[in-house]
């Protein structure tokens, strides 16, 4: 595959030179000139103006998919429990289902867990794939990839979508390779183009400086994973009638490479921003960990849990588990008190989900105002202390 040039039509504009993102085309003595760092994208072909850039590239066909029907999500459980992000995940599911007119299914793993189903129903879940098998008591790698991908095999879904959990981030890669499809990590948004009816999946790219919007094209299911705490859980208003598909798994203990030999838990952390209806947050403005000190006051007449950015986490102001943003907790407070944080692309991923935010920054032209619902320009260390007396003074303290 290579790019051509037509060197009876070059005028040597240079306009592919400026447009090509890897220099891979140059101007010489007055004709465009490839060089060994073109990669064949094609971005000057369309930029020509004198079409003279040419390319013996042929379009991939994309195939017929028609056969290719319903949302799935994975329903994510451990010891019969159902995890929160199932729940987000179904309320998604409603909207991009209603959408394109498809059933939302839910996929179910495990041994003895078909109590879930129940739940599972109320969130939407039009359809049930239940597998229940001994060897799926625990999540293990091997057996859960399996079992998904021969449901998948089997029934033909146009999209399937993961919790970018512990457990999400190890199992959507495994199904994507073993089946060749494409996935797209982390994603903060999924919507469905009304043009094509693919799905729109958007995730923070080049390292949180902007938002990418993917499509997949070329394969099925569609598969995405989703942060926690990004998506809304939705209860339906009328139950209805949920269809369960009992899997018979042909599993073996040959499938199974590892034995658990033991759960050791994790200390119970004190802090639970995900479950926190008003949190107040500091950035960079805040200057110091004593600089935090107002922010807490506030945070207390409030009754909310203090948030920092990723410099106040790396600067040990703030422990890691009260980070918000695309390396640290995605959250969806009814309020949002955002103290001295210009607004990164990298933090907003984590809190645009918030119902309500206030913006306290000393820089009118701070990011961090175009997300809010208020804003006040000025000094935290004088705006807050002030916030802080009159919550008080009206509560009579």
């Amino acid at each position: 595959m290579a790019i051509f040039i037509d060197y009876d039509l070059c005028t040597g504009c240079k306009r592919c030179e400026k447009i090509c993102p890897y220099n891979g085309i140059e101007v010489k003595d007055g004709k465009a000139v490839v060089n060994e760092r073109c990669t064949s994208c094609g971005v000057c072909i369309d930029n020509c103006p004198e079409n003279a850039i040419s390319s013996d590239i042929k379009e991939k066909e994309v195939p017929d998919f028609r056969d290719r029907k319903g949302i799935w999500v994975f329903a994510e459980q451990a010891d019969g429990v159902m995890a929160k992000v199932t729940k987000e995940l179904l309320g998604l599911g409603q909207s991009l289902a209603k959408d394109l007119n498809q059933e939302l299914s839910a996929v179910l793993l495990g041994n003895n867990v078909g109590h879930l189903i129940e739940e599972l129903q109320k969130y939407g879940a039009q359809r049930v794939y239940l597998a229940q098998h001994e060897l799926l008591s625990v999540y293990q790698t091997n057996p859960y990839t399996k079992v998904i991908s021969e449901i998948i095999l089997h029934n033909k879904p146009s999209i399937f979508i993961i919790g970018a959990t512990p457990i999400g981030r190890d199992l959507a890669p495994r199904i994507s390779m073993r089946l060749n499809l494409g996935l797209t990590a982390d994603c903060t948004e999924l919507s469905i183009d009304q043009e094509d009816g693919l799905l729109l999946q958007t995730r923070p790219a080049f390292g949180g400086n902007l938002m990418a919007t993917i499509k997949t094209a070329y394969s099925r299911p569609q598969m995405a994973t989703v942060r926690p705490g990004v998506m809304e859980s939705k209860k339906i208003g009328t139950s209805s009638n949920c269809e369960v598909i009992h899997v018979d798994s042909s599993l073996t203990k040959e499938d199974v490479v590892t034995r658990v030999l033991e759960f050791v838990g994790e200390k119970k952390k004190v802090v639970s921003l995900n479950d926190a209806k008003v949190i107040v947050a500091g950035g960079r403005g805040v200057g110091s960990e004593e600089g935090l000190k107002p922010l807490f006051e506030l945070a207390e007449a409030l009754g909310a849990e203090v948030a920092g950015t990723r410099i106040v986490i790396e600067e040990g102001w703030l422990p890691v588990e009260r980070q918000v943003g695309q390396t640290g907790q995605t959250v969806r407070p009814e309020l949002y008190v955002a103290c001295g944080i210009s607004g990164a692309i990298q933090h907003r991923a984590g809190m645009l989900g918030s119902r309500y935010v206030i913006a306290i920054n000393k820089d009118e032209r701070a990011p961090i105002f175009e997300a809010a619902d208020w804003g006040i320009v000025g000094d935290l260390h004088e705006v807050v202390p002030t916030l802080t007396n009159a919550i008080l003074n009206r509560k009579g303290k």
